[in-house]
């Protein structure tokens, strides 16, 4: 049974009295209210301990810092005093060459593409500290103590007796800087050499001082994969022709030492004095050797508002960018705002080439840019910001430079494929379907603005060219990617259009349903959707529920059966396993072991069941993911990890955005929001998990915020500027 309550019935008093009554729903006088949540410190309250759990991390816009060392959460490298790795990446390179591509044609992946070096920060060597105290010397001592914060980390350090405490953050200028007090007086020994890594061929790097300012020139040659399947080529590295500038608020000049070893690299050591008014010591890099040396020693110069403009800006996006987000249970919403601090330290903006729009990123322990696939979540993700121009727009419309410069891989079928990621002048040449739910997700925006322009940049050019042939769908969507195509053609006035997409599959509700019903259990698996011949059974069964067109009675039959099973279904140590417990038994390879548990998986899984209307399991089984997936019991701190192999192991990147998904679980899932403004209508479908008395929602809605406040026995709107209506399923 569907009940509706719509704003429209409010100026009828008996009629809203009695349906008020029916639902137990609590109306309010929304006009005027302001409903904006009072600040909140979340910088503080994200703080984390991370010593001997996680490496550091920082982010800027082109600039990144990863403390120590982890390979997929093993420790090989603890953080140490100053600045270990801090690089820039504005994605010219994919790794660390810049070989122009040997493919011709379209297939041709341009400049900057490399498989071999996706984590070449792990070898760079910047400012790493020693500490005299009382004439010996303690080598690269690690932190009693690394706390990690959106804006900056804390480490702490108890060497003979003396407490030494560092600041680390990366300033509005990309320059990263490591604010030092001791509590006595100590000497700090600083190291580092000129850009090398394990695939450097040579380097012709130099360096000089230039007042109290190191400035080397890089320069050299690396080894690297352009192609995919290529051959192994050497190029010029990633930084060449680039400035690396390192400063300090003490004078170093008279302990300044240099050498060039034999393979060219430059090699440093500084010392400065440290006591309880503080060393500063700084690093950048840029195109051009005056900018580099400007930021390296503005950021000493302005290091205290520096640093406090960076937490106020880091503060400013999860207070006023992303929804706020409250439940009874605490960990819940350190989940919540733990994901979106990842979401908007990965924006990025360069500028130049196809990078022009500003948009997120996946991951800095893997190469960075944003990813074909992760795109399908992370666009959704950026709909829910405040500033969609700058934090949503572009994660649809930086994909738009492969089609319109045809960069695409077409089939002989009229499939068009884009690569899964690309830079300033490269892509992957790993081509792949996922781009039709950009569509889906392009469309949200469009929903979320009314922005005509916007949607009239995504159509142009870009999907109405990679999908004017064929249409290839992404886990049984492509129904309702033409119908969107049909609508975006419609509201932008080109009427040769929709009859086109009208016309490019077949939508009659008897083949739409044939084509489900052709799937369901096939290759003899019961109670399973589009099970393929080798019976590897994985969760991308559970995505086609996302489809509208998915009929209902297979949702919850294969949910019964399949997602809450122990011992042949999905449900492992907690939901969900990437593959079933059934196939595990036949498909055990060291990668299938690897990724046991991956959130990508669990977004499209309990998306899926979700837009099924399966509110008791979907909450029931998102708590259970979120708790087990994204928060670690033992260290009590909300993690984000790339996968858990099936053993539990913690495996592959630490801050992985990979996670994002899992934001839209909160507002589409729990909350069930559904926003347009073409339309002038906000729709609540309400899945308040059982587990909680209540859950709030609040965030703005043509610049007024908004706030929602849900009950198991009622739903409370204030401040909402549009008509409205609560849709509860029973």
């Amino acid at each position: 049974m569907v009940l509706i309550v719509s704003l429209k019935f409010m100026f009828l008093p008996i009629v809203r009295t009695a349906l008020a009554f029916i639902l137990g729903l609590t109306f309010a006088d929304f006009l005027n209210a302001v409903e904006k949540p009072e600040f909140t410190d979340y910088c503080e309250r994200l703080e984390q301990e991370i010593q001997g759990r996680k490496h550091g991390f920082l982010a800027g816009n082109v600039t990144y810092y990863v403390g120590g060392y982890h390979a997929s959460w093993k420790p090989f490298e603890d953080e140490t005093i100053g600045l270990t790795h801090p690089f820039h990446h504005d994605l010219r390179s994919r790794g660390a060459s810049l070989l122009e591509s040997g493919i011709n044609g379209t297939g041709n992946t341009g400049k900057g593409n490399d498989f071999l070096s996706w984590e070449f920060y792990k070898d760079t060597r910047v400012l790493y500290g020693s500490v005299i105290v009382d004439g010996k010397t303690y080598k690269h001592p690690k932190p009693t103590s690394m706390r990690w914060r959106p804006d900056k980390m804390i480490c702490e350090y108890d060497i003979a007796g003396v407490t030494i405490r560092e600041e680390k953050f990366i300033a509005a200028n990309d320059a990263a800087a490591s604010i030092i007090t001791s509590a006595k007086p100590v000497i700090l020994q600083f190291t580092g050499n000129s850009f090398y890594t394990r695939n450097s061929v040579s380097s012709s790097a130099s360096i000089r001082l230039v007042k109290n300012t190191l400035v080397i020139s890089e320069g050299g040659t690396m080894k690297a994969r352009p192609d995919p399947n290529g051959p192994e080529r050497v190029g010029p590295s990633l930084y060449s022709g680039m400035s690396t500038a390192m400063s300090s608020s003490r004078d170093f000049a008279k302990t300044l030492t240099t050498k060039k070893d034999k393979n060219g690299i430059q090699r440093y050591s500084f010392s400065v004095p440290c006591d309880n008014k503080g060393t500063v010591v700084s690093w950048a890099m840029h195109d051009d050797e005056a900018p580099a040396i400007e930021a390296a020693t503005a950021i000493i110069r302005t290091h205290r508002p520096a640093l406090s403009a960076k937490t106020s800006e880091m503060n400013r996006q999860l207070n006023e960018e992303a929804p706020y987000f409250r439940c009874p249970d605490d960990k819940f919403v350190d989940i919540y705002y733990y994901l979106w601090s990842l979401q908007f330290m990965y924006h990025i903006e360069v500028g130049r080439g196809w990078e022009l729009e500003g948009h997120t990123q996946t991951a800095v322990n893997n190469f960075l840019g944003m990813h074909r696939y992760d795109a399908a979540f992370q666009i959704k993700v950026g709909s829910w910001t405040n500033n969609k121009k700058k934090y949503a727009y572009g994660n649809v419309l930086t994909w738009k430079h492969l089609t319109r410069n045809n960069r695409f891989r077409e089939e002989p079928n009229g499939t068009r494929m884009i690569s899964d990621n690309k830079g300033i002048a490269w892509h992957s040449g790993a081509y792949g379907n996922e781009t039709s739910e950009h569509v889906l997700g392009a469309w949200q925006i469009y929903q979320h603005t009314g922005d005509l322009e916007f949607l009239r940049n995504s159509y142009e050019d870009h999907f109405e060219k990679l999908f004017r042939k064929r249409l290839a769908g992404f886990a049984m969507n492509q129904f309702e990617v033409a119908e969107t195509l049909e609508k975006m053609a419609r509201v932008l006035g080109k009427n040769e259009d929709v009859k086109h997409w009208q016309e490019i599959i077949r939508r009659d509700p008897a083949h739409i349903r044939l084509m489900f019903d052709q799937r369901w259990e096939s290759n003899g698996v019961p109670n399973y959707f589009a099970a393929p011949k080798n019976k590897m059974l994985m969760t991308n069964a559970f995505w086609a529920m996302r489809s509208p067109h998915f009929p209902k009675e297979y949702a919850r039959a294969m949910v019964r059966a399949w997602a809450f099973d122990r011992k042949n279904g999905f449900y492992g140590e907690f939901f969900p396993l990437a593959m079933s417990k059934q196939s595990m038994q036949t498909f055990a390879t060291d990668v299938d072991h690897s990724f046991g548990y991956t959130p990508d998986t669990a977004y499209f899984t309990l998306d899926g069941m979700f837009r099924q209307g399966l509110h008791d399991e979907a909450t029931e089984l998102t708590l259970n993911h979120l708790s087990n997936y994204n928060y670690h019991n033992e260290w009590k701190i909300p993690v984000a990890p790339e996968a858990y192999e099936r053993d539990l192991t913690l495996f592959g990147d630490q801050y992985s955005n990979f996670n994002a998904g899992k934001i839209l679980l909160y507002l589409e899932g729990m909350g069930g929001l559904n926003l347009s403004l073409p339309e002038k209508k906000l729709t609540l479908r309400p899945a308040l998990p059982k587990a909680w008395e209540w859950m709030e929602i609040r965030f703005p809605i043509k610049g007024q915020w908004t706030r929602i406040h849900y009950r198991h026995d009622s739903v409370q709107v204030k401040g909402c500027p549009i008509p409205w209506e609560i849709s509860k399923i029973r």
